[in-house]
Protein backbone atom coordinates (compact mmCIF):
# COMPACT_ATOMS: atom_id res chain seq x y z
CA UNK A 1 0.00 0.00 0.00
CA UNK A 2 1.05 3.62 -1.43
CA UNK A 3 1.57 6.07 1.94
CA UNK A 4 -1.48 8.21 2.06
CA UNK A 5 -2.22 11.60 3.98
CA UNK A 6 -5.83 12.05 4.77
CA UNK A 7 -7.21 14.34 7.32
CA UNK A 8 -7.70 12.87 11.13
CA UNK A 9 -10.62 15.06 13.11
CA UNK A 10 -10.80 15.41 16.61
CA UNK A 11 -14.51 15.73 18.28
CA UNK A 12 -15.47 16.75 22.12
CA UNK A 13 -18.35 13.65 22.25
CA UNK A 14 -19.77 13.65 19.24
CA UNK A 15 -17.39 11.68 16.84
CA UNK A 16 -19.85 9.11 15.96
CA UNK A 17 -22.57 11.69 14.98
CA UNK A 18 -19.89 13.92 13.50
CA UNK A 19 -18.39 10.36 11.04
CA UNK A 20 -22.22 9.30 9.88
CA UNK A 21 -23.09 12.73 8.85
CA UNK A 22 -19.77 12.72 6.78
CA UNK A 23 -20.95 9.37 5.34
CA UNK A 24 -24.21 10.90 4.49
CA UNK A 25 -22.13 13.51 2.72
CA UNK A 26 -19.70 11.45 0.74
CA UNK A 27 -20.66 7.98 0.82
CA UNK A 28 -18.71 5.40 1.47
CA UNK A 29 -18.13 2.58 4.28
CA UNK A 30 -17.48 3.91 8.03
CA UNK A 31 -15.81 1.98 10.93
CA UNK A 32 -16.27 2.47 14.32
CA UNK A 33 -14.09 1.69 17.47
CA UNK A 34 -15.07 2.84 21.03
CA UNK A 35 -12.54 3.41 24.28
CA UNK A 36 -14.56 0.37 25.74
CA UNK A 37 -13.59 -2.35 22.68
CA UNK A 38 -10.06 -1.63 23.78
CA UNK A 39 -10.39 -2.38 27.27
CA UNK A 40 -11.71 0.88 29.03
CA UNK A 41 -14.21 0.83 31.09
CA UNK A 42 -16.35 3.42 32.80
CA UNK A 43 -17.56 6.44 31.85
CA UNK A 44 -16.54 7.55 28.12
CA UNK A 45 -15.93 3.82 27.35
CA UNK A 46 -18.28 4.49 24.52
CA UNK A 47 -16.70 7.06 23.13
CA UNK A 48 -14.98 6.82 19.82
CA UNK A 49 -11.45 5.97 20.00
CA UNK A 50 -11.13 5.77 16.47
CA UNK A 51 -13.34 5.81 13.11
CA UNK A 52 -12.51 5.69 9.59
CA UNK A 53 -14.47 6.30 6.20
CA UNK A 54 -13.31 5.39 3.17
CA UNK A 55 -15.69 6.84 0.49
CA UNK A 56 -16.20 5.73 -3.25
CA UNK A 57 -14.14 8.73 -4.28
CA UNK A 58 -11.35 7.61 -2.67
CA UNK A 59 -11.11 9.79 0.27
CA UNK A 60 -10.35 8.58 3.78
CA UNK A 61 -11.39 10.57 6.67
CA UNK A 62 -10.85 9.29 10.20
CA UNK A 63 -11.96 10.76 13.67
CA UNK A 64 -11.89 10.30 17.33
CA UNK A 65 -13.06 11.53 20.51
CA UNK A 66 -10.80 13.62 22.37
CA UNK A 67 -9.32 10.52 24.45
CA UNK A 68 -9.59 10.58 28.31
CA UNK A 69 -7.18 12.99 29.97
CA UNK A 70 -6.20 14.93 27.11
CA UNK A 71 -7.16 18.45 25.95
CA UNK A 72 -9.12 19.59 23.01
CA UNK A 73 -8.55 23.28 21.31
CA UNK A 74 -10.58 24.10 18.49
CA UNK A 75 -8.69 26.27 16.59
CA UNK A 76 -8.05 27.42 12.53
CA UNK A 77 -5.02 26.24 11.52
CA UNK A 78 -6.79 23.74 9.47
CA UNK A 79 -8.82 23.46 6.51
CA UNK A 80 -9.83 20.37 4.35
CA UNK A 81 -10.22 21.21 0.82
CA UNK A 82 -12.24 19.15 -1.76
CA UNK A 83 -11.24 20.13 -5.36
CA UNK A 84 -11.24 18.91 -8.98
CA UNK A 85 -13.63 18.89 -11.70
CA UNK A 86 -16.97 17.17 -11.19
CA UNK A 87 -19.01 20.02 -11.09
CA UNK A 88 -21.90 17.70 -9.72
CA UNK A 89 -20.42 16.29 -7.33
CA UNK A 90 -18.26 18.81 -5.80
CA UNK A 91 -21.34 20.79 -5.90
CA UNK A 92 -23.66 17.77 -3.59
CA UNK A 93 -20.70 17.86 -1.19
CA UNK A 94 -20.72 21.84 -0.87
CA UNK A 95 -24.70 21.60 -0.40
CA UNK A 96 -24.55 19.17 2.31
CA UNK A 97 -21.56 20.55 4.37
CA UNK A 98 -23.11 23.95 4.57
CA UNK A 99 -26.48 22.69 5.49
CA UNK A 100 -26.63 23.70 9.29
CA UNK A 101 -23.03 25.17 8.56
CA UNK A 102 -21.77 28.71 8.27
CA UNK A 103 -20.69 29.98 5.31
CA UNK A 104 -17.79 31.83 5.37
CA UNK A 105 -17.08 32.72 1.21
CA UNK A 106 -20.15 31.74 -0.81
CA UNK A 107 -19.84 29.20 -3.12
CA UNK A 108 -19.32 30.83 -6.74
CA UNK A 109 -17.50 31.97 -9.88
CA UNK A 110 -14.25 33.58 -8.00
CA UNK A 111 -11.88 36.09 -10.70
CA UNK A 112 -9.76 33.00 -11.21
CA UNK A 113 -12.56 31.34 -12.87
CA UNK A 114 -13.42 28.43 -10.29
CA UNK A 115 -16.13 28.13 -8.82
CA UNK A 116 -15.00 28.14 -4.86
CA UNK A 117 -16.39 28.45 -1.39
CA UNK A 118 -15.50 28.05 1.97
CA UNK A 119 -18.03 27.00 5.09
CA UNK A 120 -17.72 25.75 8.72
CA UNK A 121 -19.96 22.58 8.90
CA UNK A 122 -22.28 22.33 11.43
CA UNK A 123 -19.16 20.43 13.50
CA UNK A 124 -17.14 23.34 13.62
CA UNK A 125 -14.85 21.80 10.63
CA UNK A 126 -13.58 24.34 8.13
CA UNK A 127 -14.24 23.41 4.41
CA UNK A 128 -12.74 24.74 1.64
CA UNK A 129 -14.38 23.69 -2.20
CA UNK A 130 -13.12 24.44 -5.71
CA UNK A 131 -14.27 23.28 -8.64
CA UNK A 132 -11.40 23.77 -10.78
CA UNK A 133 -12.02 25.26 -14.73
CA UNK A 134 -9.38 23.76 -17.12
CA UNK A 135 -6.42 25.49 -18.40
CA UNK A 136 -6.75 25.96 -21.88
Amino acid sequence: MASRLNPYLTFDGNAREAMEYYRDVFGGDLRVNTFGEFGMEGAGSDKIMHAQLETPSGFTLMASDTGPGMQRTPGDAITVSLSGDDVDELHSYWDKLADGGQVTMPFEKQAWGDEFGMCLDRYGVPWMVDVLVPQS
